[in-house]
């Protein structure tokens, strides 16, 4: 099924936007918690926030992109060593907040367990009070050597409003390997392929948070998104 024939129910944001603002300048958006040697320090009007800059002095007023680290959310959490648990933690919480405040996007690997900390509707879910909702998406379709399935919650775009998708694309890595899945001569990434967004899917993360807007109060009327957006790219059930 394609895009546009899916029946979404929930309502846009009155005064929905594109990626330029009335002036037709393009709209800047910050991009929290990046690598130093990040893909989005290359993008045009994108305030990146690096550790040494640190996300949690970021001011707000613009739609975002969050990449908190997830790492103490994720399914083998009980593994991961952080000097400041806790503080790591918030990160997560407050990247979530910032989000439903200003609107943007937050990415997570899929099956975070920050969604069921703090109440976010999952794929295939209805939208929250703030009108957002969660995508699942395949990274390799934007050049990751990993699958890497990836959970995006997003608020202030409604799904029909989506930048294009990219071709399906096929994983020549792997994160992991799972006892019993063949490997298929495929190499297990680095820890640095691991966690640098592919320069395409942060160029499609960023032109998806310059379309949304948040509007005050926001309050997502309707049932769940139908069904899944079978395109090339196969963006997970909504």
């Amino acid at each position: 099924m394609p895009l546009a024939d899916l029946s979404m129910t929930a309502e846009r944001p009155p005064g929905h936007v594109g990626s330029s603002d009335v002036l037709g300048r393009t709209r800047t958006v910050a991009a929290l918690f990046c690598r130093a040697d990040s893909h989005y320090k290359a993008l045009p009007a994108v305030d990146v926030w690096d550790e040494a800059r640190d996300a949690r002095q970021w001011p707000g007023g613009v739609p975002l992109v969050a990449h908190p680290p997830c790492r103490l959310w994720a399914k083998l959490r009980q593994f991961a060593k952080a000097k400041e648990p806790a503080m790591e933690r918030q990160l997560a919480i407050d990247a979530v907040r910032r989000v439903q405040r200003f609107g943007g996007v937050l990415e997570h690997q899929a099956e975070s367990t920050l969604w069921a900390h703090m109440g976010l509707p999952t794929p295939g879910r209805a939208p929250d009070q703030h009108g957002g909702w969660t995508a699942e998406i395949r990274q390799c379709d934007w050049g990751h050597k990993a699958e890497k399935l990836t959970w995006l919650y997003v608020v202030g775009c409604h799904p029909d409003d989506l930048p294009p998708m990219p071709p399906r694309g096929e994983p020549t890595g792997v994160i992991k390997p799972q006892r019993g899945i063949p490997r298929d001569g495929r190499k297990i990434v680095t820890k640095a392929e691991r966690e640098h967004t592919p320069p395409e899917l942060a160029l499609w993360l960023v032109e998806l948070a310059r379309r949304c807007q948040v509007r005050p109060n926001a309050q997502a009327r309707g049932r769940p998104y139908a069904g899944r957006l079978a395109c090339s790219a196969g963006l997970g059930p909504l």
